[in-house]
């Protein structure tokens, strides 16, 4: 999930990084944002989200700390999404609060999804979102295939058996290596993607 000030900024920062444009998605009614969307396999894409200059400002705070994004922010990976089929079970169980779960719309989409009440990433966004869609549909099904897909997903966090708790108590399934910071350094994310030009890391 690239957090970016505008559409248009997000768009570019994965042009440069990755060497395609990532095709739009859609508006998000109950948020105020909207997104623009790149396939990195079956089941897996990766989302550019802004707030939509052209909607209503919510009356609740903007998911993925979007409200705090300053006009001349960098954009960046701010946090990723886990996949679950038992979304109310997976945030229970977490030992590190997720959010409420809600239900979202985008177009025809309809989602389940965790939100904190002040649209904050849990952990710095190294803690997972938790998201649950409706049985046997996902969006990258939808998308166009550019070439790009995802060799991995790393996490940089100064207490890493905190994020693996809680991937532990949600049942987490796949991938996700969580490492410790060095001092001084700040939590992040890395993906490293397959490109049709090769190798690409994006952060």
């Amino acid at each position: 999930m690239i957090a970016a000030p505008s559409l248009a900024s997000g768009g570019e920062f994965v042009r440069q990084a990755l060497g395609v444009v990532p095709e739009t998605g859609g508006e998000h009614p109950g948020m105020g944002t909207h997104n623009l969307l790149l396939r990195l396999g079956e089941a897996i894409y990766l989302e550019v989200i802004a707030i939509n200059p052209d909607a209503p400002r919510p009356n609740r705070a903007r998911w993925f700390g979007l409200d705090h994004l300053g006009a001349g922010a960098v954009p960046r990976l701010a946090t990723w999404v886990a996949r679950t089929d038992d979304i109310r079970s997976a945030a229970a169980s977490s030992p590190l609060p997720l959010g409420n779960v809600e239900s979202m719309r985008r177009g025809e989409w309809n989602w389940l999804v965790t939100i904190p009440a002040d649209g904050g990433l849990p952990a710095h966004g190294i803690a997972p979102t938790l998201i649950q869609w409706p049985n046997g549909l996902h969006p990258a099904s939808k998308l166009q295939d550019l070439g790009c897909s995802l060799i991995r997903l790393e996490g940089f966090h100064p207490e890493p058996e905190r994020i693996v708790a809680v991937l532990n108590a949600i049942g987490f399934e796949g991938e996700f290596l969580v490492s410790r910071l060095e001092p001084g350094d700040q939590p992040r994310l890395a993906a490293v993607i397959q490109t049709r030009d090769g190798v690409r890391e994006i952060g």
